[in-house]
């Protein structure tokens, strides 16, 4: 088989574009089980309601209950209106989803992120409709050249956004006070509240920066792919296999695991076959589970018989 650097180059960043929005999302779902001790089955949805209420503003004709209307709002305003609305979601979420059964175990909470994932599902196609949406892009080519490269401008910006979170992430948890109530109340809540941190607090913070994440998420693969009710979905699956292959409640195997299953991915693609792209992801897990059953950064717990 010839192999072609140039090609190969272009691929590692196509890779790990797709590879940094499955670290996002799986950076959510991390999250969430740290600060809680369960798994939001609604994370995909994270990603895909934000979007389509994107395209809604940005479209110069949207259909919306039936009802075709013409927004067509600035993109960068646009942005920033879906992410004050989905700080006010991520709150509703924490107080309707988890808030009212925190104290019945992590089953009922799992059931319900669960149902608000099919609510959401089925609100979105109830609202507009079946047909895939196109969210119109930043930028006006479709390809950059850089040198003999032609790389896509929307993987160059999905891969700086996604370093600077995890820049952001790193200084917020180790750097701030906030920062560092929440890895307190992730490590142990009782003890965090005992010593005077407001728990249900940074637990609904947190659930708001788990739905910035996938609204970020969102706003960045749209532009790749189409908006639909099934897109959130497909990137929570794999998002959650990266969390697991890189040891689930691991920060940094969230982020390691989301980029080396997109790079994987796209390298089976364009080299086995592109029929094959979405069981990728799990290959990896099952193979990662076999050698180390608890994740890349995962710590291994012994039990005594």
């Amino acid at each position: 088989m010839h192999v072609d650097p140039v090609a190969n180059l272009q691929l590692l960043v196509s890779g790990l574009a797709i590879g940094s929005i499955y670290a996002l999302v799986a950076l959510g779902f991390v999250l969430i089980y740290n600060a809680v001790g369960v798994v939001n089955f609604a994370q995909g949805e994270f990603v895909m309601f934000p979007s389509y209420v994107a395209v809604s503003f940005l479209l110069p004709a949207t259909t919306v209950f039936g009802t075709v209307v013409h927004w067509q709002l600035p993109v960068l305003a646009v942005y920033a209106l879906v992410l004050m609305l989905m700080v006010g979601f991520g709150l509703l979420f924490n107080r309707i989803a988890y808030y009212p059964l925190r104290e019945r175990g992590w089953l009922p909470v799992v059931i319900s992120t669960i149902g608000v994932s099919i609510f959401l599902r089925n609100a979105a196609q109830l609202t507009w409709g079946s047909q895939p949406i196109v969210m119109p892009s930043l930028f006006t080519v479709d390809t950059i050249a850089l040198g003999p490269l032609h790389i896509r401008p929307q993987d160059v910006l999905i891969i700086g956004v996604t370093a600077l979170l995890i820049v952001f992430q790193y200084v917020l948890f180790e750097r701030t006070t906030l920062g560092k109530q929440m890895r307190a109340t992730a490590q142990d809540r009782a003890t965090a509240r005992l010593v005077g941190i407001r728990v249900g607090r940074i637990v609904a913070i947190t659930f708001v920066y788990s739905a910035l994440l996938g609204t970020i998420s969102g706003l960045l693969v749209a532009p790749l792919f189409t908006v639909t009710k099934e897109m959130g979905a497909l990137i929570a699956l794999k998002a959650f296999a990266a969390s697991i292959v890189g040891g689930f409640g691991s920060i940094p195997g969230a982020i390691v695991g989301g980029l080396t299953i997109g790079v994987i991915e796209t390298f089976g693609g364009f080299y086995v076959s592109s029929s094959y792209v979405d069981a990728i992801a799990f290959v990896i897990l099952i193979a990662v589970l076999l050698v180390r059953p608890s994740g890349l950064f995962g710590e291994r717990v012994a039990e005594k018989a």
